[in-house]
């Protein structure tokens, strides 16, 4: 199914998630029809994002802060603070594994938002929280695990696409911060894209005026769609 075979629509205005001052609205195709990998893939390549199995892109009535971006794997190269966060945990193990609920990886993620993000709405998730978020049974997802010998450091969540790998959710031991476990499991991510073959890694929305999403610009090689046309990112 193609884009012009779909119908789009935009959801009712609520409040932000990034700005308390802001209201939001996002464009959904048509939830009447049931998703395919097919067509969620070629979503992934014009911005937009897949939690759980709600397909969306922010269409903001007077913003435009949410701007998609993208890593091109052939030309990243890592930075100074980069190649030291990937000496720093050259102990980790890194390892696909299958997008499925565990015990173990629920314990982590619950931790994880609970001090994370103790003052927002995905505190004290419950496990069905986790597969309804993290697990879709159309989308081609998969898990990375983190761990230093057996203890479980992080997991992320990847979905495939046509040309690359979407990053969905990393979430990672908060007692281990100093690792920069974030960072590193991009950087992982990345080089599970050389692996594999994939031109891009699809890191969703890029904030320029929220420090949570400042990260973000500090991966070489990295792209913006704006315009409906994808272009390198011009940092400031």
């Amino acid at each position: 199914m193609s884009f012009q075979d779909r119908d789009f629509y935009l959801t009712v205005e609520h409040s932000c998630a990034y700005f308390a001052d802001r209201i939001c609205q996002n464009v959904i195709p048509d939830p009447n029809i049931a998703m395919q990998a097919e067509f969620y893939e070629q979503l992934g390549m014009v911005g937009f994002r897949r939690s759980g199995d709600h397909i969306y892109r922010p269409h903001c009535p007077q913003c435009s802060a949410c701007v998609p971006v993208r890593i091109k794997v052939a030309d990243f190269l890592p930075n100074r603070s980069q190649r030291r966060c990937l000496k720093q945990n050259s102990d980790i193990s890194v390892k696909p594994v299958a997008a499925e609920y565990n015990d173990e990886f629920f314990a982590l993620y619950k931790k994880y938002l609970n001090q994370r993000h103790g003052d927002g709405e995905m505190k004290n998730p419950s496990a069905d929280d986790f597969k309804h978020f993290l697990i879709c049974d159309w989308s081609h997802t998969h898990f990375l695990e983190f761990r230093e010998n057996e203890q479980l450091l992080a997991v992320a969540v990847i979905d495939k696409i046509h040309n690359g790998l979407s990053a969905v959710y990393t979430f990672y031991d908060p007692e281990h911060a100093r690792r920069g476990l974030g960072t590193y499991a991009i950087l992982q991510q990345i080089r599970h894209c050389k692996n594999h073959r994939a031109p891009y890694l699809y890191l969703g929305y890029w904030i320029e005026q929220h420090p949570k999403m400042q990260y973000k610009i500090n991966f070489d090689a990295i792209e913006a769609f704006q315009s409906n046309h994808w272009h390198t990112l011009q940092k400031s």
